[in-house]
């Protein structure tokens, strides 16, 4: 080897450009930094999608939630419905009670006026029958 080899070091030609180990040392680091870049740029992209996928998840099942709520919301009413409706029929019982009730209660009134005035009138018969006894007495003992 010559002295002016051992000042190039290496070198080599690729397509009639010739290049020496200098620039292969500083030409390496700086592909092998692009090339991280854009794996770092791949991988980034990558898990920004598995992220929107996953909030777009977390999402769906907010709606899925509201619509179980509003599912139980409306099973509660339709739960609410009947029993209103049973209500309305007991009132409705209820009322029908009451008027009876107020029907027979009309009758007690009348039939305690009745009994009054037929008191009335025993008392008056039992004066009465008093009387003619008292008078069959005095005609069978005239004396007395």
């Amino acid at each position: 080897m010559s002295d002016e080899e051992e000042k190039e070091g290496v070198s080599f030609s690729i397509g009639g450009y010739p290049i020496s180990g200098w620039m292969v040392a500083v030409a390496l680091p700086v592909l092998s930094a692009v090339g991280g870049g854009a794996w770092y740029i791949f991988d980034l992209q990558s898990r920004f999608l598995g992220v929107e996928e996953s909030v777009s998840d977390i999402l769906d099942v907010e709606a899925r939630v509201q619509s179980l709520e509003q599912a139980a919301a409306d099973g509660d009413l339709r739960g609410l419905s009947s029993r209103l409706s049973q209500i309305s029929t007991q009132m409705n019982t209820i009322l029908e009670n009451q008027r009876e009730l107020l029907d027979l209660r009309q009758r007690v009134d009348r039939a305690g006026v009745i009994t009054d005035n037929l008191a009335q009138d025993l008392n008056r018969y039992n004066v009465e029958i008093e009387d003619i006894w008292r008078a069959m007495d005095a005609l069978n003992q005239p004396l007395r």
